[in-house]
């Protein structure tokens, strides 16, 4: 299993009106974190020729992450088979190495071509074991 990761410190556009991060922000930073992992494995010709959409998500809060808070994101496949895909995030505050946010997403593998869903190649799957 391949894990991706990237840090990044919460702003103030990163925060609710309690002053803590916003939990569609996490939202935001699953979907991003996701999109980057696939477009640093995936050649330019699997990108010209396939697409993910996502299925369902689901998330827990665990802890919240305030401003300045430094934050590790995470992200692994955890199965691919027929035509879709098993992502899970990990969000952790790395000052203390708190576990903020964990998510696991559904992803649809489409054929641009087509615009419906598709095998998973092996070439595909291989990008993220």
């Amino acid at each position: 299993m391949q894990v991706f990761e990237k840090t990044h410190v919460v702003t103030t556009d990163d925060l609710d009106e309690l002053k803590h991060v916003n939990n569609v922000r996490y939202v935001q930073w699953v979907q991003d974190i996701a999109e980057e992992h696939w477009l640093k494995n995936a050649t330019k010709a699997i990108t010209d020729n396939y697409f993910w959409v996502l299925v369902s998500h689901h998330i827990d809060y665990k802890n919240q992450a305030v401003l300045n808070d430094e934050l590790v994101l995470k992200t692994f496949v955890t199965k691919s088979e027929g035509v879709s895909s098993i992502r899970q995030v990990e969000i952790t505050n790395t000052s203390n190495n708190r576990l903020i946010v964990t998510s696991e997403t559904k992803w649809c593998f489409m054929s641009t071509e087509s615009k419906r869903p598709t095998r998973i190649p092996l070439e595909v799957a291989s990008l993220f074991d």
